[in-house]
């Protein structure tokens, strides 16, 4: 029950009236490469640019942008113990990407962030010991269109939660991930 107020308590922030000064929305879809659970993910994210550049060299630099996600776990593997659970992340992204993206501009990025869990397992063979994740993922993709407003990306991410409880035996995610730049 204190999971489902936590998520619940999340989302009112994500509805507040801070969330319409989002820089972007996108969509997620994901599969576990786990050879003993076969766990699909689904999440839709709420991004905000941080406005700031590091490391400039003229076309490219490092920034980044904060990100408010919720994602649908769906576990479709004969070992299911609960055949779903929801997350709640909050994630500080770093990305190296073009200053002006225009047409089409690649980057790439980096993250680690927090994650909150409906339930501590999707399978017998898949649990996490406790509610709360660390989500880490690397990632690459493309921004299109003629102000860069389309992106296109793949992550690689693993969450666990970093020996905190045991177990800890974590999930790894392949995202295809879309996102639309306001």
């Amino acid at each position: 029950m204190r999971n489902i107020k936590a998520i619940l308590a999340a989302a009112a922030m994500a509805l507040s009236p801070a969330a319409f000064a989002v820089d972007g929305v996108s969509l997620e879809y994901g599969a576990s490469d786990s050879g003993n659970s076969s766990v699909k993910l689904y999440r839709l994210g709420v991004q905000w640019d941080w406005g700031k550049r590091w490391m400039d060299s003229g076309n490219y630099s490092l920034g980044g942008y904060w990100e408010l996600s919720g994602g649908y776990w769906d576990n479709s593997s004969p070992a299911k113990t609960n055949g779903s659970l929801m997350d709640v992340g909050f994630t500080p992204v770093f990305r190296w990407q073009e200053n002006a993206p225009s047409g089409i501009s690649p980057y790439v990025e980096a993250a680690v962030g927090l994650h909150l869990l409906s339930r501590t397992s999707v399978s017998t063979q898949r649990n996490f010991g406790s509610s709360f994740q660390f989500g880490d993922h690397i990632g690459a993709g493309v921004r299109l269109g003629d102000k860069g407003q389309y992106d296109l990306g793949y992550r690689y991410q693993h969450l666990s939660n970093a020996g905190i409880k045991a177990p800890n035996q974590g999930i790894n995610y392949h995202q295809l991930r879309l996102q639309y730049h306001f």
